[in-house]
């Protein structure tokens, strides 16, 4: 009876300690990067932060609420990891302001990087339109590719 108490509390502790693992968790920033977003004065050209901005993107089923934020001079946005060539941004100043829409568009790559990754999303040769044009008054494009989270892809100008 003895052994057989150790045998299962060796066993226990063994499962307790094999738990887990680096393959778990994609936590070193292998994933699908996010687009950069900065914004701009119109009459300036000099970055600007702003006191507020609110964000939705639609992925495909309708529009998600990505929240608000205050005092920001830039924003991430994840873009669509489905094979659409675009994805529509919708930006506001306030929470029931007026809205931009701005279309991204894009041509994406894959690539595998582990199990507990799994594929990663490269958005390469982006362009972008404004649609609706208020409360953002133009666009200008900075790295026209997505590697990392590093350099800003677009420029709002306000």
């Amino acid at each position: 009876m003895k052994y057989f108490k150790f045998l299962i509390l060796t066993c226990l502790l063994g499962m307790l300690f094999s738990c887990g693992g680096d393959d778990d968790i994609c936590e070193s920033g292998e994933g699908t990067p996010r687009m950069k977003v900065a914004f701009k004065s119109l009459e300036s050209g000099k970055e600007q932060t702003l006191d507020s901005l609110y964000v939705a993107v639609d992925y495909g089923s309708g529009k998600v609420q990505l929240g608000g934020l205050g005092k920001l001079d830039s924003r991430l946005i994840p873009l669509r990891v489905d094979d659409s060539p675009y994805t529509d941004v919708y930006f506001r100043l306030t929470n029931k302001g007026a809205e931009a829409k701005v279309r991204v568009k894009y041509t994406t790559k894959s690539t595998y990087v582990s199990p507990g990754c799994g594929i990663k999303k490269s958005y390469e040769n982006l362009t972008s339109e404004l649609i609706t044009p208020t409360p953002v008054k133009n666009l200008e494009v900075g790295l026209n590719q997505i590697e990392n989270e590093d350099k800003t892809n677009l420029f709002l100008l306000f």
